[in-house]
């Protein structure tokens, strides 16, 4: 019976045995959140996030002891007025003795005047390794907290790569928890509109937060194999809480209707089981091989984030097929109980809906013209998105909630023209050591009268073992400005080459901030056509697999692609410019981080086939009952409108809610989520699909028997091995 057959062999032992399913699941959650609460998370360190050259010179770099340090900056100014500069001595004076006392730090600066005099600036220097220094500046900042306190006249303040990653993960947390402040309760109230019902709008959420938690403990697990990136969370709760309700809201509709048609309540859990769970096992497994292309990038934020998917979503199916099925079993009729005044009557079953016939009427009655005329609409608002902008996350993406942020403006604001930094890391044998340092000198030498370069001021560098050797050099542009590239390819083409290139058995890099971005953003476009055409591929097979049909799977390809683009045209539309801007309170940069488009693909694919399997699953069930193309397509999409409908509302609600978060990478995220799922239930589902398989007819089902010969219609009731969605 494959896969249809175990959904509802595991569901007719779960519904049998109800209190032992729920206990199963019970123990597996709790283990989850203990087990992985134990080992801790992982998080993915800015050596876990190098890519290619220039993460190749910072690992060489920290595993030889030779990274540059992790640096802070105390800022004083004043808080109106002119700034009291022997205020500010005696201040940066006291500020550099409490520093000096802390074992965090290594050094402390000489304060630093800035131009107009309106700032004074200390720099420390922590001690130990970089990569740890957000969990061990604390005591720094509460050394800070305490001379701001002494010195309430001035605004004393402190800023550095450290505290701004501090402040960014206190304020994920909160972000996560304002998240599930507002979707938790909008989530309930359009479950409590879609069922009528407390207990059945309860049992969905109920069932994704256990999700939720069982899925946060296995990724703090597998984060000792693949480190997770800072958003990983945020997609466990995003994810997590989408198809979870989803997946049991269609096992959930679909019992309801079968005991509304008559069938007994065993009867009605395994008929689920046999459509809506085998449904909801076929879109989980479409998500997860969706995201499963991430892989394919080879950077850690897709792998990351890829994996902490695939897990939610894979526990969200689990639970949906196991566990439902027992609960629905001991709650019995009582899951319509207590029924909400006026919602329960106005959401009750409609054996003639005339909305989604009026919707339907259209596509089923002039195909070719809706297909044409939708398909236009949809590649217009695609059209935007040849415009796309990607740039990795910077300075400018990071919300000014984060104290150190706003810290950071001011000191630029004083201290202006900061450079961008390029590390070149040089790894040679000991015997040509010193031929080594020599040669870093000279390079030190060749950049002092090039404008690409200005002096640092700061020597070669050399580990312990006198093995790696590493050079600073500064460039006065912004980072992604096309001097410091210029100044990028002038070091790697040229000048490295030419002086620590010489040097006998060496090898050499060229890092930092810069680089980091080149070095992604070609790693994005090496790889992002073999995701997108392994997503593609995959996704194709999935689908011809599942309905045996060359044509469904094509057409599946194409909505989608055509919803993809669409969404990615809004994109380009709400985030490189700026009338979104107060509605959706940000600042433009006239970007779109990198890293978001090719996730939200993979996200977006796997989403739209979660309704597509779905829908063509009802329309095939009709077919198979012997109803013509267009009425099959009529009836499958009207029985299962009001629940891919809600489905939908919840996503979108869940999503929508990230888009309001502060972090701009959640909010272009939740933004392009949510867009991508109103084009997919709105535009796709009622108008390009039922045009598209009416327009096609028997031929959508090539080459399976279906496409050869209508069948004589035998009724409403399938024998179980005919019923697919």
């Amino acid at each position: 019976m494959g896969r249809q057959g175990l959904t509802v062999r595991v569901a007719r032992w779960s519904a049998t045995h109800p209190w032992r399913a729920m206990g199963l699941w019970l123990v597996f959650v709790v283990a989850c959140v203990v087990i992985g609460g134990l080992a801790g998370t992982r998080q993915a360190t800015m050596i876990d996030l190098g890519t290619g050259e220039s993460g190749r010179a910072a690992r060489v770099a920290h595993d030889h002891g030779v990274a540059e340090p992790a640096g802070e900056n105390v800022l004083i100014t004043a808080r109106r007025g002119t700034l009291d500069q022997a205020a500010a001595t005696r201040a940066a004076t006291e500020m550099a003795r409490r520093m000096r006392a802390l074992p965090e730090v290594a050094a402390v600066g000489e304060p630093a005047r800035s131009p107009r005099g309106e700032a004074l600036l200390l720099p420390v220097t922590m001690s130990g390794d970089p990569e740890t220094a957000p969990d061990r500046v604390g005591p720094l900042l509460e050394q800070t907290r305490a001379v701001q306190d002494a010195h309430p006249g001035l605004r004393i303040e402190q800023a550095g790569d450290a505290s701004i990653q501090k402040g960014l993960t206190e304020l994920i947390l909160k972000e996560l928890l304002r998240a599930d402040m507002f979707g938790l309760p909008i989530t309930l109230l359009i479950l409590l509109v879609t069922f009528g019902a407390l207990v059945a709008a309860g049992v969905p959420l109920l069932l994704a937060i256990t999700a939720v938690l069982g899925a946060v403990g296995l990724t703090g697990l597998v984060s000792h194999l693949v480190p997770m990136y800072d958003s990983a969370t945020s997609m466990i709760m995003l994810m997590g809480l989408a198809v979870g309700v989803d997946y049991s809201l269609f096992y959930l509709r679909r019992e309801r209707e079968e005991r509304a048609r008559g069938h007994g309540h065993l009867a009605a859990i395994e008929i689920a089981a046999a459509t809506s769970g085998h449904s909801v096992v076929v879109s989980a497994l479409a998500v997860i091989v969706s995201m499963a292309g991430l892989f394919l990038a080879g950077h850690v934020t897709f792998t990351s984030l890829a994996t902490a998917a695939i897990i939610v979503v894979a526990v969200a199916m689990l639970g949906s097929v196991t566990v439902l099925p027992a609960v629905l079993a001991k709650l019995g009729p009582r899951v319509d109980r207590p029924r909400v005044p006026l919602v329960g009557r106005l959401t009750a079953t409609r054996e003639n809906p005339r909305l989604w016939p009026a919707l339907l009427r259209p596509a089923l009655r002039r195909p070719a013209v809706t297909l044409l005329v939708s398909v236009l609409a949809l590649g217009a608002l695609a059209m935007p998105a040849l415009g796309l902008d990607l740039r990795p996350t910077t300075a400018d993406e990071l919300p000014r909630a984060i104290p150190a942020m706003r810290t950071y403006d001011r000191l630029t604001a004083a201290f202006p023209g900061r450079s961008t930094f390029h590390l070149v890391v040089v790894r040679a044998p000991a015997a040509s050591a010193d031929e080594a340092g020599r040669a870093l000198t000279r390079l030190a030498e060749r950049t002092a009268g090039d404008p690409l370069f200005t002096p640092t001021g700061t020597g070669v560098r050399a580990s312990a073992d006198r093995r790696v050797h590493t050079l600073r050099l500064a460039s006065p542009y912004d980072t992604n400005s096309r001097q410091v590239q210029d100044a990028l390819g002038k070091l790697r083409g040229a000048l490295v080459p030419e002086t620590a290139g010489r040097v006998p058995g060496a090898e050499h890099w060229v890092g930092g901030a810069a680089a980091d971005s080149h070095d992604f953003g070609a790693r994005l476009e090496e790889r992002l056509p073999l995701v997108i055409g392994f997503v593609l591929l995959l996704t194709f097979l999935t689908m011809a697999m599942i309905f045996r049909s060359l044509v469904v799977a094509l057409t599946a390809i194409f909505v989608n692609l055509l919803s993809v683009g669409a969404s990615f045209g809004v994109l380009v539309l709400v985030f490189q410019h700026t009338w979104a801007e107060g509605p959706l309170g940000f600042t433009s940069t006239g970007h779109v981080i990198a890293w978001i488009p090719l996730f939200l693909f993979a996200v977006l694919f796997g989403l739209s086939m979660d309704y597509h399997v779905f829908l063509v699953s009802r329309i095939r069930e009709a077919a198979l009952a012997g109803l013509p193309t267009r009425q099959a397509v009529a009836d499958g999409i009207i029985r299962s409108a009001g629940v891919v409908t809600s489905a939908a509302v919840i996503m979108i609600s869940v999503f929508a809610v990230f888009g309001t978060l502060r972090m701009m990478d959640m909010k272009q995220m939740g933004v392009g989520l949510a867009v991508a799922v109103l084009i997919d239930a709105v535009a796709i589902r009622i108008v390009v699909l039922p045009a598209l398989m009416t327009l096609l007819g028997r031929h959508n089902w090539w080459p399976s028997r279906l496409a050869r010969a209508p069948r004589p219609a035998h009724g409403r009731d399938l024998p179980e091995n005919t019923l697919t969605g």
